[in-house]
């Protein structure tokens, strides 16, 4: 390892978990009303060829295929409704904290708290996540007003790695001496961007808020924080997975919430792609500061799919860990976008004691990979 590397620490993490879930067995329930409800009013074009039947689904097919049973939803209204098939989220003023805001400000105010912070002490806000419900004000401006933090903040977009992306900008900051604490929220409103009319992705994603305090060693004051030992990002584009909502419909004359515009993907070339790229992405970055693939402790993995956990970490440790070694917290959770991983972090790191190495990682549209090593201090 490079012992010439600042200083930086990981001191305090929060987790919002919004107060409604959505069971597969409701969303299934719903799915399936509206796919009948849609063949028996298209019969003649889909018997003419014209349009495609849409397929019933099960709870067991989505559990099997994802390993996901549960998901919490920020609004559930209207998710269920098979005249709707999309959250009903009340719309606010310009002067009215936005609803993003409000999520990204839970999980702040209980990672400031993990790490004996008050706003005052932090320099810079990073809003950054899959989806941000405006292009500006920043959301991250809007958080740091809120909470009364001087010094800057902004949005930054890198779908499923966001939030370890968001963590090596934090890093770069304070080794850089641009700040000395930095306060990365991920946000994740991710329901309104899913097709629930889709059986393939209808159930992939849930809501939920994580924000991390990254700050100085020498300013940590926390019970429980971790020494960044090392960052790693890459990216190599694919259209595998895609979003195509933008400002740019309205010029385009095309239908801004069209299938195409919400989220969409190739799963099986997902899989065969991402999951060795990730693999040799984390063992690369531990060869190189010379770390051992069995002395990490505990990896705390994105949660997306429970096939590409399992397989990327049969891959690094020549079996399926266990729980305690790479938590599952998808089955709950599900697909939190780029949240997963620091879901992962929040519920699985207390335990940990001084010395043991973790790793953050993420993977997704980009494609994008983020990690961090981490070591309790």
């Amino acid at each position: 390892m490079n012992n010439n590397k600042p200083s930086v620490v990981i001191s305090g993490g929060g987790l919002w978990t919004p107060e409604h879930s959505i069971s597969n067995e409701e969303l299934v329930t719903a799915y399936n009303a509206y796919a009948e409800k849609y063949n028996a009013e298209h019969s003649d074009e889909i018997a003419s060829g014209e349009l495609a039947e849409k397929p019933l689904s099960s709870a067991e097919f989505v559990a099997k295929a994802s390993g996901i049973r549960s998901r919490f939803a920020y609004c559930k209204d209207g998710i269920l409704d098979v005249d709707r098939m999309r959250p009903r989220i009340s719309k606010r003023g310009d002067n009215e904290l936005s609803h993003q805001a409000e999520m990204a400000l839970k999980a702040a105010r209980i990672a400031l708290k993990e790490a004996n912070k008050e706003p005052s002490d932090v320099d810079a806000v990073i809003i950054s996540c899959a989806y941000t419900q405006r292009s500006y004000p920043a959301i991250a401006i809007e958080v740091q007003n809120e909470l009364g933090i001087e010094g800057f903040g902004f949005d930054m977009l890198v779908a499923c790695s966001a939030a370890t992306f968001a963590l090596q900008r934090a890093y770069e900051m304070i080794s850089a001496g641009t700040a000395k604490c930095v306060l990365a929220i991920n946000p994740e409103l991710t329901s309104p961007q899913v097709n629930y009319c889709d059986r393939d992705s209808h159930f992939i994603f849930g809501d939920v808020s994580t924000a991390t305090v990254v700050e100085t060693a020498d300013t940590c004051t926390s019970e429980h924080s971790y020494n960044v030992l090392d960052t790693k990002a890459v990216t190599s584009y694919s259209n595998n997975i895609r979003s195509n909502f933008g400002y740019v419909s309205r010029a385009e004359d095309s239908d801004p919430y069209a299938p195409d515009k919400l989220f969409h993907q190739e799963g099986r070339k997902v899989f065969k792609e991402v999951c060795p790229m990730a693999a040799e992405h984390i063992r690369s970055q531990l060869e190189s500061n010379d770390i051992e693939v069995g002395s990490v402790k505990r990896w705390w993995l994105h949660q997306a799919n429970i096939n590409m956990n399992t397989l990327i970490t049969k891959k690094l440790l020549g079996q399926v860990p266990s729980q305690e070694e790479a938590p599952i917290v998808l089955d709950r959770y599900a697909n939190t976008a780029s949240a997963g991983s620091l879901i992962a972090f929040n519920l699985h790191h207390k335990d940990l004691k001084s010395g043991d190495l973790g790793v953050i990682c993420s993977f997704g549209a980009g494609y994008s990979i983020g990690s961090l090593v981490l070591q309790k201090r």
